[in-house]
């Protein structure tokens, strides 16, 4: 997080792994789970491909385990992961810091299920802004708030309004202050949650998605959604300038591998793009979590148009 009131406010990161139900496909061909829950960090992974009967193998163990902060099985309800992984972000983006949480994931893992949802089971977005305004209808009257979000995708580095996708590719500025500001973006002011869900679905609909071996609807871009909270003093004495905290919530496109794809020609070059840019926010993201995080080390957040939009966080 960062205090939009005067230098960095780091909080550790904080990793989840959620573990999807099978679809169709792989209850038709008898697929089994490798990933078991085990406690609430740890999650156990079984090697599929060994023989549990190949005796030269037998003193080798077929398991892989692996801790994360905490992990939700396959019976995790959306209200769930949201509580545990995002609400507790609320509070500081009202008081005026800036924060991101972002699905990350393989192709046809749920990423888009957990961040989006649907009508009757709505995802990290809708929940979010939900609690969102409920905490601005509880604080004092003497705060005006004013909350807008926009809605776009990074697709092969370029940038593309999905609530208006008629405008065209738009580019990133940078500021006198180093803020990043992007020319030309659909800004939708509202307090209605259920409004910003129409928006949504029907800005998800412009998101691009080709079909891969993988995955029949693969999201070939990242979706950002930013949501900007503004507020003011009502007392009209008071000098102090008005406090800006934003709540960046992002669909990564799918990590891939080209074997397990099958991609050729066009999608192969998509795959290149995304894998660069994850590439590249994984290496942010690494030199952040070291001791003495942005301070102790240099971050490059110019590797990509997706990190070059969170520089501030």
């Amino acid at each position: 997080m960062k205090d939009q009131r005067g230098g960095p406010r780091v909080q550790q990161l904080t990793v989840a792994l959620r573990i999807r139900p099978m679809n169709e496909a792989e209850i038709d061909d008898e697929a089994s789970f490798i990933a078991h829950k085990l406690g609430k960090q740890m999650v156990v992974l079984m090697d599929p491909t060994e023989d549990p009967d190949d005796i030269l193998r037998a003193n080798r163990t077929r398991e892989k385990t692996f801790v994360f902060d905490m992990v939700f099985d396959a019976k995790a309800t959306q209200e769930e992961v949201y509580v545990s992984t995002t609400k507790t972000l609320i509070d500081g983006v009202i008081a005026g810091y800036n924060a991101t949480v972002f699905a990350y994931g393989p192709t046809g893992t749920g990423k888009t299920y957990t961040m989006l949802g649907m009508d009757s089971e709505p995802g990290i977005y809708i929940q979010t802004l939900n609690d969102l305004f409920k905490c601005i209808e509880a604080t004092s009257d003497n705060v005006i708030y004013t909350v807008s979000m926009s809605y776009l995708e990074i697709y092969n580095e370029l940038i593309r309004d999905l609530l208006n996708p008629t405008s065209g590719y738009l580019e990133l500025r940078e500021d006198s202050r180093g803020n990043i500001q992007i020319t030309g973006i659909t800004e939708v002011s509202t307090n209605n949650a259920l409004e910003i869900m129409h928006l949504l679905t029907k800005g998800n609909k412009q998101r691009t998605q080709e079909p891969t071996a993988a995955n029949k609807t693969s999201s070939r871009s990242h979706a950002v959604l930013q949501v900007k909270v503004k507020q003011k003093c009502r007392v009209k004495e008071n000098n102090e300038e008005a406090r800006v905290g934003r709540l960046f919530m992002i669909d990564l496109a799918g990590s891939e591998r080209a074997s397990q794809t099958q991609n050729k020609g066009k999608r192969m070059k998509e795959g290149a793009h995304i894998n660069r840019s994850l590439l590249a926010l994984g290496n942010c993201i690494t030199a952040l979590s070291e001791k003495g995080g942005i301070r102790a080390h240099f971050v490059n957040f110019r590797d990509s148009k997706l990190t070059r939009l969170l520089k501030v966080y």
